[in-house]
């Protein structure tokens, strides 16, 4: 079965919008001082005039840019200040995480306030997550507008104080468009869709931000045709509506319909940003959709977007998601300022890609750097020793995680650990370090161990294992087909039926395993024993042919991982027929010698496929990359990436 995504050219972005600079009069500034104690200045000349206009300027821009850094310099240098100056630095203030303190000195410093400056300290409080002063400071404040009451209900949202919010909405002496789409907003973000809804009905005037609100409610309620259907008859979109169709269908498991929107966006001329390419690049990820993908760097490559940190970042996951580690690394080198999530994405990318050491490389280069890992860093770094082999250094890393580097240890740790040790044979040290666990484990610990137990064939911990999973999800099928696939390796059949019989009379779901392969914008995908494909003839003869060659080559079935009670024959024909097997086949009889061959899979690649696919790497003389639900395989010359260690 095969379906098609056909990729358009993508259009090159249009210069990013100007902002729009606050317009200043002599009549409306209030001069400072600061050599006189900041007493008010009385006259100024036009030159000095013209300089403070200038700097407040600078400022502002730094601020827009992010860089509070800049402006302080300006600010600090500014013989004379205004109001407008103070202000623009305590918005500045605003932005930063853990400036609350400076922000409170600079207030109580300042000659003369106005309602904005009020306004930007009540934001300040709130921003910093400290509602309680935040409230106090409102309730002392002289004057208040609808800015004041909308910043203090905005601010309340975030902190996931609805019932408060709701009380001071229904208190306020006057409401405007942004009072109800704080609120309805607020309602979306808690997950309280019938509330957002029945406050929208009473919305006076319908903005395209209270639209763009309930189709962001819908997407995260799972209910994309509502959403669809909103889209549609909104009188009136902007760059955010886009956005969150975008966003929401790429979270609801339907990225080709979020790429697709994107082209339309594109074609449209809307102008995108860093969450129009995040959220469509997401989707090329999850599509392995690798020229969309490199349509889309094209796209930014040419616009003043291309030096932005959090695009970058998007672009290096998704090449390293769609098995291109090169043009990741590459991408990397050449990015001017990498953050803490930049160089995640690409420890966390060579991890993937069984290369452990260049993992760790990477996080002894941050770290030596000056930047703090966090815990996303050590998932990365636990993931690259884990696929490479490196018990002893995992182990070290874990052990010093909060010592040496403050960042506690969650249960995707606790899970990377147990994956480690179970890949390496460790299943009794895996077992005891999940009962030292300082929470209760979640299922995927008990799934990891599980995987392991099916690696080296032990029935006994797989029995616990499994029952500690089915105990955590009783409708998790990889449970049951695990240890399942356990017994039949040891041809436990009786309890193979007993499992199937049970799966039956609970009925769980067993979701096949499918394979599938890009060649010329065409998705074509396989299953296991595939009868639909319309070439499938010719890939069988290329199949039957690899097959003999293969053999005389040294290649023996593992009939272990023909899980079937059937004869040997019959086996090898199982396996023959495994869903890669029939993707890489058609990849070698469709695609050039020079272009490498690109599969991926939703389930783990068999054993008796990952030995058969290196054989055909060597046979063929082609590179095969196949991306399963686990890690990334390179396979050249007879050989694969992960050393056979995985």
């Amino acid at each position: 079965m095969y379906h098609q995504l056909r990729l358009k050219t993508i259009f090159c972005l249009k210069s990013l919008s100007h902002f729009k600079h606050q317009r200043y009069s002599s009549s409306n500034l209030t001069f400072t001082n600061p050599n006189a104690h900041l007493t008010p200045t009385t006259s100024l000349n036009q030159q000095d005039f013209t300089y403070i206009v200038s700097s407040n300027k600078k400022i502002t821009n730094f601020i827009r840019a992010g860089n509070l850094d800049s402006a302080l310099s300006v600010f600090n240098g500014m013989k004379f200040k205004t109001t407008i100056t103070y202000n623009s630095i305590l918005n500045g203030y605003s932005k930063k995480q853990g400036k609350i303190k400076e922000a409170r000195d600079l207030f109580d410093k300042m000659p003369e306030r106005d309602c904005f400056s009020y306004n930007t300290m009540l934001a300040c409080y709130l921003n910093s997550g400290d509602v309680v002063a935040g409230k106090r400071f409102f309730d002392e404040m002289p004057v208040k507008d609808v800015t004041s009451w909308n910043t203090m209900i905005s601010g309340l949202c975030r902190n996931g104080m609805m019932s408060e919010a709701e009380e001071m909405f229904l208190a306020m002496p006057e409401k405007n468009g942004r009072s109800w789409n704080a609120m309805i907003s607020g309602y979306v973000e808690e997950g309280d869709l019938e509330a957002a809804l029945e406050l929208f009905k009473d919305v006076p005037t319908k903005c395209v931000v209270t639209w763009t609100s309930i189709i962001t409610g819908y997407m995260k309620s799972r209910k994309v045709g509502l959403a669809e259907n909103m889209f549609k008859e909104m009188p009136e979109k902007n760059l955010a509506t886009w956005n969150a169709m975008i966003a929401g269908y790429v979270e609801n498991g339907r990225a080709e319909d979020g790429l697709l929107l994107f082209r339309k966006m594109i074609d449209l001329r809307v102008e995108v940003n860093q969450s129009s390419l995040s959220s469509v690049l997401l989707g090329c990820s999850n599509l392995s959709e690798l020229k969309f993908g490199k349509q889309v760097h094209q796209l930014v490559s040419r616009s003043p977007l291309s030096v932005d940190t959090t695009v970058g970042t998007a672009l290096i996951s998704m090449y390293c998601k769609c098995g291109n580690l090169e043009d990741a690394s590459k991408l990397f080198l050449e990015m001017p300022f990498k953050d803490i999530v930049t160089w995640n994405a690409m420890i966390s990318g060579y991890a993937q890609h069984g290369q452990g050491k260049e993992s760790i490389r990477l996080f002894d280069e941050m770290t030596n750097q000056g930047l703090t890992p966090d815990r996303i860093t050590f998932v990365g770094v636990l993931i690259g020793c884990s696929h490479a082999g490196f018990v002893d250094l995992g182990t070290q890393y874990f052990e010093n995680m909060e010592a040496s580097y403050g960042v506690k240890q969650t249960s995707d740790h606790y899970s990377c650990m147990v994956d480690l040790l179970g890949r390496a044979g460790k299943l009794a040290e895996a077992k005891e370090l999940i009962a030292k666990m300082p929470f209760r484990p979640h299922a995927a610990v008990f799934g990891t161990l599980l995987g392991a137990c099916r690696i080296h064939k032990n029935v006994e911990m797989a029995e616990y294992a499994a029952t500690n999973l089915l105990n955590c999800n009783p409708l998790n099928a990889a449970g049951y087909v695990q240890l399942a696939n356990i017994y039949a390796l040891k041809n436990e059949w009786a309890n193979v039926s007993m499992i199937r019989k049970s799966m039956k009379q609970t009925r769980v779901v067993k979701y096949p395993g499918y394979s599938w392969i890009e060649i010329k914008n065409v998705v074509h995908e396989f299953r296991s024993g595939d009868r639909i494909h319309p070439e499938l003839k010719d890939i069988h003869n290329k199949l039957y042919e690899l097959e003999r060659k293969m053999k005389l080559a040294g290649y023996v079935p593992d009939l272990d991982f023909a899980l079937h009670d059937v004869e040997e024959d019959q086996k090898e024909q199982l396996l023959l027929r495994h869903s890669e097997k029939l993707a890489i086949a058609f990849g070698l009889l469709r695609l050039p010698t020079e272009i490498p061959i690109r599969v991926f899979k939703n389930l783990r690649v068999c054993g008796d496929c990952h030995q058969a696919t290196k054989f055909i790497s060597e046979i063929e003389g082609r590179e095969i990359i196949v991306r399963d639900s686990s890690r990334f395989h390179h396979f050249k010359d007879g050989k694969c990436s992960c050393g056979d260690y995985w």
